[in-house]
């Protein structure tokens, strides 16, 4: 390794990348080879090497990447943004900023399908479905969703699952336009016919089974839409509500008034604007219709010692389960969001939630009375912080340009009416600006005080709410700033993140999510832009995305890239249009067929399916490829009707397929595209892409490969990348303007997705630069290799490529062992301080480890001497040296309340259960629940925080 210039500054690959020099060479040497290099041309098929370096800029220090990026983010404007449709500016608390979003001890967590040591955050996920609950006067909430748009789509889904053989879903006219986009995009790739309409006059028939409608609707109208509920109930129809959260402290929720399901965004509980997202949206129904809501909710079970622990409830229904047959993609949801909105209602507390709401209400009074002095006609009559002000023979035109000369937004409607929406930021000066504006830019004689006295607010019976709500103790303990931090570390000491240790799951790819990527999250240019302010203030975003999709093209080897997708199913989900629109360009609409190995992803046939595509499996043989028999017997039978083949790359059994080509020359011959799924780009990036290969789509998780944090469940991003041929296709906006005539359609609220996080992976790909993307690439390949030999003797690599070797990941088998599970395993891991790895998936009895290129060779040590020791516990179980039952795995994990027991009536020690490894008297991490027992959690489904008081002392 060379030496850095003297006159350099610190390279940014070498603080990513964990293993030093003289480690990695250690490494090397275990393995056998001379270099990583040499590792690499041995595991990496020759055939689709990319033979000459990505042609991307040079790596940047930190120093030199946050000031470019500085530079670009100056290019935004940050406007007064009174645009509303469902987005608005709002004070995020100190106390939750510092603490949440930007402590990695809540933003590196993983999806928390080890919920023994991720009791912190599912206890703010069951505050967030509690605060839905509770808000939207319904049943059962889920732990979020993408964006409301995408959550009305899955509400149609789910209206129309439930009453089989009706084909239409009516669509209020009134609701905001991006949501009546996202849901006719979903509806046409499912068959549904979408009726968009007045709601006062929609006709419901034999073949309506849904009915959406926004409240208050996108121009600021609250309706009583009692009447209208009657109706759809009466033709058998079901009513979805999108309403706004902050409005329903004040207004009749939608569960009181009939609705069979609430969605909507939590955006305006303290998650910035971000031009966009990530923001999370709930999504909420009836008793009745629990199990059929879409993805993820946590309930409450009981752990080892029957005391009350938190999980996630019918966790694997849906995509590991059902497959094709699911009705809905588990893994879109964003929990880091949904934590902070559960925790900004904790903070304020029913109370506060109801002052912000009322001040808000009051202000959209006050302006009103001074518009309507000024001589303008304001509307809706009924309304809570948005007014459609007409104006008469004035352009519309004009005065937006004299609220922009005064660095504001207002909505254009028409081209004589604007709208305008008020929210938590405004303030008594802000009414005197746009007064200002409807005076011609003249100051007007208006006192907000005064108005206020006059101003009538409040809502008829019909409209008022008159439940309370939030009543648990967690809304009302937490409202002091020492109460608050105290919680959020307690709560953030019970989950295991990246900061106590490496999280080796497979197909995961928890690498680091590094500081200097995370910073400019919060920058104000970035995380305050409304996502339909006028492009031309949006300029710095603007040469970010350029830059991003030319170097994710290049990455790739793909033409054009779309940014929208807000979510990895999300790209396989947009990906799969476009094939699908490609077809239907070339009159062969009737492809329809998607062949998908038995060893995809999970969520590969759940998306196929919302594409509207028929899944057909392909075998794979003993070495964990594709059968490619099967694959040339398959393709060629449905040869007049085959759409694609979803494929992963390197496999998901963790080695480079070297027939790759011939797959993908199999499927064009039959007529097919070749969709790949981009989970594992992390063993590819500089070393081989996608396009020159064969592959005409892939979807990049940037919250995998281009470290945006998992964010222990959500955000994510996963846009696409797609050869020429299919560029025309890619998503587009009408809000924006985006995409052309041949574009498959919205499939996100926002224009460019979850923007607000795209610089973290622009840090990245800047820093590191070619070089450093391909040597990261290198000791992905590096360190699993390592695991995999470290570990074979004790637990076999089930599947290995070329020269014995795999790629970024390796699954070991665990299934010789008859008296221990693979569960088990990964349970006892918690004592040993670690996440398990990826467990029964893609091979029952197996583990899947990924350990990532910035874990240093010290720690991929404690991990493998973690799964040693382990398997010397096994043995003795298996000899009958230990109890079959009575045992260190299977009493796993080990609490401190346990070790602290005065009648300790275990066959081990103490020391041997919660101290098994020496370093663990230097930093102990104790699990905060036992085995919590799932079986008895979804047998008995409890999602609300009120739940718990079912395991209190006086009831049990």
């Amino acid at each position: 390794m060379a030496p850095a210039p003297v006159l350099g500054l610190d390279e940014f690959c070498s603080r990513h990348i964990g293993p030093r020099a003289e480690a990695a060479a250690q490494m090397l040497n275990f393995l056998g080879y001379s270099s990583p290099e040499a590792l690499v041309d041995a595991a990496v098929p020759a055939g689709i090497r990319l033979s000459r370096p990505l042609n991307l800029p040079d790596g940047w220090s930190e120093h030199e990447a946050l000031e470019a990026l500085r530079e670009i983010a100056g290019k935004n404007q940050v406007f007064r943004s009174y645009l509303g449709m469902g987005y608005y500016d709002c004070i995020t608390p100190a106390v939750i900023q510092r603490n949440v979003l930007e402590n990695p001890g809540w933003y590196t967590q993983y999806t928390p399908y080890q919920a023994e040591i991720a009791q912190g955050r599912l206890e703010t996920l069951l505050t967030f479905q509690t605060m839905v609950i509770d808000l939207t006067g319904l049943d059962v909430a889920n732990a979020s969703l993408l964006d409301e748009a995408t959550a009305a789509a899955e509400a149609m889904r789910m209206c129309q699952g439930l009453k089989p053989g009706r084909a239409v879903f009516h669509v209020s006219a009134a609701c905001h336009p991006q949501t009546i986009e996202v849901v006719k995009t979903r509806a046409a790739a499912l068959g549904i016919e979408i009726a968009v309409g007045d709601h006062q006059t929609m006709k419901f028939g034999e073949r309506s089974f849904g009915v959406l409608m926004q409240y208050p609707d996108t121009c600021g109208e609250i309706h009583d839409y009692s009447e209208l509920v009657e109706r759809a109930h009466a033709a058998g129809a079901l009513v979805v509500v999108a309403a706004d959260l902050l409005s329903l402290t004040l207004l009749k929720p939608p569960g009181e008034f009939g609705a069979d399901v609430a969605v909507g965004s939590a955006q305006r509980f303290g998650v910035p604007l971000g031009y966009g997202g990530p923001h999370a949206a709930y999504f909420a129904t009836r008793e009745a219709l629990k199990r059929h809501a879409p993805g993820r909710i946590v309930g409450v079970s009981k752990d080892s010692r029957g005391r009350p622990a938190y999980r996630l409830a019918l966790q694997t229904r849906e995509q590991h389960i059902r497959r094709e047959r699911a009705t809905s993609n588990i893994c879109t949801a964003q929990a880091l969001l949904a934590n902070m909105a559960a925790l900004y209602a904790c903070y304020h507390g029913p109370d506060g939630l109801k002052r912000i709401a009322s001040r808000v209400h009051l202000l959209t009074e006050v302006l009103a009375a001074g518009l309507r002095k000024l001589g303008y006609t304001v509307s809706p009559k009924q309304r809570f912080d948005t007014l459609r002000i007409e104006l008469g023979a004035k352009a519309s035109a004009d005065i937006l340009k004299l609220a922009e000369a005064d660095r504001m937004n207002f909505r254009p409607i028409d081209a004589h009416a604007v709208g305008i929406s008020l929210d938590e930021t405004t303030s008594e000066a802000d009414l005197t600006d746009i007064w200002r504006v409807f005076n011609g830019g003249r100051p007007a004689n208006l006192t907000p005080d005064a108005l206020a006295r006059e101003a009538r607010t409040g809502y008829p019976p019909t409209l008022a709410r008159g439940s309370r709500y939030l009543k648990h103790p967690v809304f009302n303990r937490y409202h002091s700033e020492t109460e608050m931090m105290r919680y959020l570390k307690r709560l953030e000491s019970r989950d295991l993140s990246l900061t106590t240790s490496m999280i080796p799951l497979g197909s995961c790819t928890m690498k680091l999510n590094a500081a200097v990527e995370m910073a400019p999250v919060t920058w104000p240019e970035f995380s305050r832009l409304h996502p339909f302010a006028p492009r031309s203030q949006a300029a710095g975003y603007g040469i970010l995305f350029e830059q991003l999709e030319q170097w994710l093209a290049e990455i790739t080897g793909m033409a054009a890239v779309s940014l929208q997708p807000n979510a990895g199913s999300q790209g396989e989900y947009a990906g799969l249009l476009v094939i699908r629109a490609y077809h239907g360009s070339r009159g062969e609409s009737h492809r329809n067929v998607c062949l998908i190995p038995t060893s995809a992803h999970g969520t590969n046939p759940a998306s196929a399916v919302t594409a509207g595509l028929k899944v057909v499996p392909v075998a794979c043989d003993k070495e964990g490829n594709i059968e490619v028999a099967d694959l040339q017997a398959k393709a060629q039978a449905h040869r007049n009707e085959l759409a694609a083949l979803m494929v992963t790359y390197p496999s998901t059994h963790g080695v480079f397929e070297e027939r790759i080509r011939e797959v993908c020359d199999m499927v064009h011959a039959n007529g097919g595209q070749v969709y790949l799924d981009g989970a594992n780009l992390n063993a590819q990036v500089g070393l081989c892409r996608p396009g020159d290969f064969g592959a005409d789509v892939c979807h990049l998780n940037l919250h995998k490969t281009f470290c945006i944090p998992h964010g222990g469940g959500g955000p994510g991003v996963g846009p696409i990348a797609v050869a020429r041929h299919l560029a025309e296709f890619l998503p587009g906006h009408g809000v924006m303007n985006l995409g052309g005539q041949r574009s498959v359609g919205t499939v996100s609220a926002a224009p460019w997705g979850s923007a607000g996080i795209l610089p973290i992976s622009w840090i990245y790909i800047a820093a590191m630069g070619a070089a450093g993307l391909a040597k990261a690439t290198r000791y992905a390949i590096l360190n699993a290799n390592y695991v995999a030999r470290r570990l074979q003797d004790y637990f076999p690599v089930l599947y290995r490529g070329h020269a014995g070797l795999v790629a970024h990941e390796c699954i070991l088998d665990l299934r010789q062992f008859k008296s221990v599970t693979v569960e088990d395993v990964a349970k006892r891991l918690m004592d040993y301080g670690f996440h398990a790895p990826t467990i029964s998936w893609p091979v029952p009895g197996t583990m899947m480890v990924e350990p990532t290129e910035s874990e240093s060779k010290a720690e991929l040590d404690r991990f493998c001497e973690a799964l040693i020791s382990i398997h010397g516990e096994m043995q003795a179980i298996e000899s009958g040296a230990a109890d079959k039952q009575n045992n260190l795995l299977k009493n796993a994990p080990h609490t401190a309340d346990m070790l602290a027991l005065e009648n300790w009536n275990r066959p081990y020690s103490r020391e041997r259960a919660c101290f098994p490894a020496e370093w663990l008297r230097d930093y102990k991490f104790w699990p905060a629940a036992g085995r919590i027992d799932n079986v008895y959690g979804d047998r008995n489904l409890i999602c609300t925080c009120a739940g718990m008081e079912a395991y209190s002392p006086e009831s049990s």
